[in-house]
């Protein structure tokens, strides 16, 4: 039997990287952890913060024994993603950074926007991004304490207020000498869910860069390919910290095919 692909973020926001990782891997089964117990992670200590990540994956690690384990979550592993490979040598991570690079490349006006959570935005992971591939541009960086939450909520089916999705995108949109924003870099995998309320409310038309096709590519590129189909009938799994989702969430994994793992 193969070794599965183990995809880790703090809440649902990963499901849009899952999406695009089994485009990509059709022949490999999925294990799908959502650390809900530990969501959001934006009020975190960064050094528990950290802890619990590496007591995390020192479980997951031994109970999957993953062909790699994808950190599908910018807070995470902008914080601890150099200690988790020290940790755990003998896996293969894949990380979750800010499509900084790809932004700086696209950009025509020179104005980038960086969106993400207060973790995100502060951690010189971050700010070291910026000085290595986006010098020459103005990048703004804005850090929304509620969005993440805010789109886990829209995505079970709740309704968000216009005004209150507005404040949180307010600081993405600068225009300096004539020139205006033109990339708005989505720096948390829950974001993309939220795509189209951004663009219905923007200003003005931007390049809302989602991150997920690139992390599945990247995931494609370590695990090697099976000439085959997955080589059982089971449903991709799905692990909550907390063993007790709520209802609507359940539904959701479920339309993502996840089967909760027992």
């Amino acid at each position: 039997m193969s070794r599965p692909v183990l995809l880790f973020d703090s809440g649902i926001g990963g499901l849009t990287v899952l999406r695009e990782a089994r485009v990509l891997m059709p022949e490999r089964s999925f294990v799908y952890v959502a650390d809900d117990a530990g969501f959001p992670y934006g009020g975190w200590e960064e050094e528990a913060l950290k802890a619990r990540l590496l007591s995390l994956f020192k479980d997951l690690l031994h109970r999957f024994d993953p062909e790699v384990a994808v950190v599908a979550c910018n807070t995470a592993f902008t914080l601890a993603g150099a200690d988790l490979r020290a940790a755990f040598p003998g896996t293969v991570f894949v990380g979750t950074v800010p499509a900084i690079k790809p932004a700086a490349e696209r950009t025509r006006s020179g104005l980038i926007s960086v969106l993400a959570t207060p973790g995100t935005v502060k951690r010189a992971y971050t700010r070291d991004l910026i000085q290595s591939f986006a010098s020459q541009c103005h990048v703004q960086l804005v850090g929304s304490p509620k969005l993440a939450s805010m789109a886990e909520a829209y995505i079970r089916g709740e309704t968000l207020s216009d005004d209150d999705v507005r404040a949180e995108i307010f600081g993405c949109f600068q225009e300096r000498e004539g020139a205006r924003t033109d990339i708005v870099v989505l720096a948390c995998t829950h974001y993309p869910f939220l795509v189209n309320v951004f663009r219905r409310l923007a200003p003005w038309p931007v390049d809302w860069l989602d991150p997920a096709e690139a992390i599945a590519r990247q995931a494609r590129r370590l695990v090697p390919a099976l000439d085959r189909l997955k080589a059982d009938s089971r449903p991709d799994r799905v692990v909550f910290t907390s063993d007790a989702p709520d209802f609507a969430t359940q539904r959701l994994v479920q339309g993502f095919g996840l089967s909760p793992l027992v």
